[in-house]
This record gives structure tokens, C-alpha cells and sequence, in this order.
């Protein structure tokens, strides 16, 4: 069963009620309901899942806890769709308060019964950035995403420990270890139907938990930067095959802004 109307926090324009805003700004995270459509995100699921069989041989992620495939919106012209709409877009910009690009997008595959969660992690300390605003991600459920298949569960009140080093998602202590004081957040779990979406920070801690059930979990993420971010010189995918020298901008048609 897909989203139900009743059932939306936004509308065409991409407006979401003020309480979903001020929530991500004290929680690190939000679900907004219905951002598809149900027939949407079926369209969207069978196009991902079409992506996925005819590049699987690239997306297995080393040690098996989900496939996964960035920057498809370069490759998949219904993907790119996704990634570049226009109202999610405006939503992500209504979160964080300042103009945002496209950092990447990636899709997220748990297969069935893979019985591998996604450790808590933080997104950031992964990303090349300097002199960077919080960035979010807005994942949306292209399949029902209850806690057996793989929903997310978030520490609350987390996206302003920054200074931690990336994180190791096969290793459940491994967050806990470098901030002990995670620990003890309450957690929350939060189930999405298909065509809803939450959005997170980049620096607030969450984990996936295993898929147990019989069918695919199926999430495309978009990752919103600031736009004023710049490139620091580490290492990582997207930016590799740039030639970008540290301090560059990260703007150009590599980090669009197609919602503005």
C-alpha cells in the first residue's frame, strides 16, 4: 500500500508546515510524509530496480551490507528525475535556511534477508568539504520501509557534534567509542511508507537496520551541500575525476542546483 492523501506533509509548491522545520532544527532530522506520489514511487522503484540489475557488478559495497550506486542521475534518465525534483528540493532548501547544490545521489539497495545492519554513523566526516553550512540528505522510500525491511533510527539532537572522524558502518561501537556520550541519546526509529521521505543531517547519527523480509529495500538519497561549500583536497568518488585543487568551489554542472 502506498501513501494515503490524508497521510501528506507538503504540498505541490514544495511547502511544508512550519512544525516540520523547526523540528529538523532541533532534532537533526525529520519525516515528511507523501513527498511521492504512490504511482510515483512504484514508477521510481521499477526504474531503480531496472539501474540496479544492469549495474549490480558495481554497486555491492565491499563487506555486503547494501549495494550501492552514486551519481546515477549521470547515468539514469528517470533517476535523474528524482534527484533533480524540483519540490524536494525546496524542501531540503526550507530545512537548512541557506541556498543548497547537489552534492550526490546515491542509491541504496538492502536485499532481502540480508541480516546486515548499517552501524551508527555520521555522513559528513566522509565528504570532502571546507567552509560548509550543515548539509542534509532526503531519503525517500521507493518501497514500504518498515524496521524489518531496513528503516533508519536517528540520535536526536546530534548534528552539532562535529570533529569526529568517519566511521566504520560494519562496526557497531565505533560512534559510541569516538563520543561515548551517544550512547545514551534516546533513539528513534522511524518507519516510512513508500513516497516518504526523511531528512537528516549531516552530522546527526543514524543507522539501518537489517533487512529480514522477502522483498528489496529500495532507497534513492539526495545529498544537498551548502552552496557555498569548497573542496579541501581529500580523496573520495565524486570529486576524484574533477581536478579540482583545494579551495575550489564545488559548483559547475558537477553540483547542480536544478530546484532554484
Amino acid at each position: 500500500m502506498g501513501t494515503s492523501t490524508h497521510e501528506r506533509d507538503v504540498d505541490a509548491g514544495g511547502r511544508v508546515p512550519d512544525e516540520l522545520v523547526s523540528a529538523y532544527r532541533e532534532h537533526g532530522f525529520v519525516r515528511v510524509r507523501g513527498v511521492l506520489e504512490p504511482a510515483q514511487a512504484e514508477r521510481f522503484r521499477a526504474g531503480a530496480e531496472a539501474f540496479l540489475a544492469a549495474h549490480r557488478a558495481e554497486s555491492l559495497e565491499k563487506q555486503g551490507v547494501f549495494s550501492q550506486l552514486v551519481n546515477v542521475w549521470r547515468r539514469d534518465p528517470l533517476l535523474r528525475e528524482l534527484t533533480f525534483d524540483q519540490r524536494i528540493g525546496r524542501i531540503a532548501e526550507r530545512l537548512a535556511g541557506f541556498p543548497l547544490r547537489l552534492w550526490h545521489d546515491q542509491m541504496l539497495v538492502k536485499e532481502p534477508h540480508n541480516n546486515a545492519a548499517t552501524e551508527f554513523h555520521q555522513d559528513r566526516p566522509y565528504w570532502p568539504h571546507a567552509g560548509d553550512r550543515l548539509p542534509l540528505s532526503a531519503w525517500i522510500a521507493l518501497v514500504d520501509v518498515p524496521p524489518e525491511r531496513g528503516c533508519m533510527t536517528f540520535l536526536p539532537g546530534t548534528q552539532d557534534r562535529t570533529g569526529l572522524l568517519p566511521q566504520d558502518l560494519h562496526h557497531e561501537e565505533d560512534l559510541f567509542t569516538m563520543d561515548p556520550s551517544l550512547r545514551w541519546i534516546p533513539r528513534v526509529t522511524v518507519p516510512l511508507r513508500a513516497g516518504d521521505c526523511t531528512f537528516h543531517s549531516g552530522y546527526t547519527g543514524h543507522m539501518a537496520l537489517p533487512n529480514r523480509t522477502d522483498q528489496a529495500r529500495f532507497a534513492h538519497v539526495t545529498i544537498y551541500m551548502d552552496a557555498e561549500a569548497r573542496y579541501n583536497g581529500a580523496g573520495h568518488v565524486v570529486t576524484d575525476p574533477l581536478g579540482l585543487a583545494a579551495g575550489d568551489r564545488l559548483d559547475g554542472d558537477a553540483f547542480p542546483r536544478p530546484w532554484a
